[in-house]
């Protein structure tokens, strides 16, 4: 990079505007504007059917690129709208930034330095979140946003909740949002990750001003609720089309079956034990009775418990339709050992069925718990010693 390059002529060499929403942020927003067109005048501001004096204020700016929304529609859809028209326009890339004044527009300088680096990232405005000025709730929703942002793309973000965000905006073309509100942040991250977009982040200074100044529209009970929401409808997203479109993928693709081996199944910065630890885990959700959730809730705890994901998903998958038959009469053997003189007796036959499950069921779950528990121990043994052998080998050989 050349670091004499102005940031202003860096903007239009780089097709990037700045893109501001805004809803009744009269008091902060002309500072934050007058702010940024010191770095660029490629700006575009989205007046999200503001009631206060706001319209007024932007007659102000007549360089202005202005959106006007005569209702409030959601930062969700100031933003997409804001894509749209700058992409129409065309910009490659917008930066956008709050209105309220918690973002410094001195800060724009690391979003390109970073742009040169990852060229088609959603690039994150990271703030310190450790100050005593972040208010308590929204140090807690970072905390949350982050974990679930985890738990649905595989990636650590030191904060996804930040406004503060530098986006591509050709890839965002392809993919088509349904979410137009706070909650759209979180889905555009996650839903960008699917597909393909890197998500990376770089710091920058934030300020909050003192509570009786500061002016916040998240209505903490609805917008948590939409959030909530959203993140349940990702999460079975993810088990139910994501994870099994890239496992396929990574079948017909050599190149991608060998970076899943050795990223989720290679792993070189898990141990064995914890490799062996992953695949008794997996093995015991497959087994456990239940049934219909297994899958869902391995992953959420391999996340929790950090273990090798790609591990548990495989092991899990032992309760596969061939194997259900085997699984189902070894769980009714092993429960005959709790229910004595009670026990029923079941004949192995592939035609073992959902009606010889509820003939007796107190008898399947207490075998199947148990079966789970000896087969993941077991299991997760075995393939610990293997590993150990197979390293051995290797050393060996060398």
């Amino acid at each position: 990079m050349n670091q004499t390059t102005p940031v202003y002529t860096r903007f239009k060499e780089l097709h990037a505007c700045v893109l501001i929403p805004t809803y009744n942020n009269g008091a902060s927003l002309p500072a934050v504007i007058n702010d940024v067109l010191q770095y660029t005048d490629q700006v575009i501001v989205v007046n999200d059917g503001s009631t206060d004096n706001t319209a007024l204020l932007l007659q102000k700016f007549p360089g202005l690129q202005i959106i006007t929304h005569e209702v409030n529609k959601g930062k969700g859809t100031a933003l997409r709208n804001g894509f749209d028209y700058a992409f129409e326009k065309g910009y490659k890339y917008a930066v956008s930034i709050d209105a309220d004044g918690q973002h410094f527009a001195k800060d724009l300088h690391q979003f390109l330095d970073k742009l040169e680096e990852a060229p088609n990232a959603i690039i994150i405005g990271a703030r310190n979140m450790s100050q005593e000025t972040i208010p308590g709730k929204s140090s807690f929703g970072n905390r949350f946003s982050n974990f679930w942002f985890k738990v649905e793309t595989g990636k650590t973000m030191p904060d996804t909740q930040s406004g503060y965000r530098l986006y591509p905006l050709e890839p965002l073309q392809k993919i088509h949002f349904f979410t137009h509100r706070f909650e759209f942040e979180i889905e555009v991250l996650v839903r960008a990750a699917w597909n393909g977009v890197d998500i990376v982040s770089v710091p920058v200074g934030v300020y909050y001003a003192p509570k009786e100044e500061r002016v916040s529209h998240f209505r903490p009970v609805r917008d948590f609720t939409r959030i909530s929401i959203l993140n349940t409808l990702l999460v079975l997203v993810l088990l139910l089309y994501i994870i099994p479109r890239n496992f396929l993928r990574g079948l017909f693709n050599k190149k991608a079956r060998q970076q899943f081996l050795n990223q989720h199944l290679l792993h070189p910065h898990h141990s064995d034990e914890l490799k062996a630890v992953s695949i008794a885990f997996g093995i015991f959700m497959g087994i456990i009775p239940l049934w219909g959730f297994q899958l869902a809730i391995a992953v959420f705890l391999s996340v929790v418990l950090k273990l090798n994901k790609g591990l548990v998903i495989i092991a899990a998958n032992i309760s596969i339709p061939p194997m259900i038959p085997l699984i189902v009469f070894l769980s009714y053997k092993m429960g005959a050992w709790w229910m004595g003189n009670h026990a029923m007796h079941l004949v192995f036959s592939k035609n073992i069925s959902l009606h010889d499950i509820k003939a007796n069921l107190q008898q399947y779950i207490y075998g199947s718990i148990t079966l789970a528990i000896t087969a993941a121990l077991v299991l997760g043994l075995a393939s610990y010693l293997l590993m150990k052998v197979f390293k051995r080998k290797m050393l060996v050989a060398a």
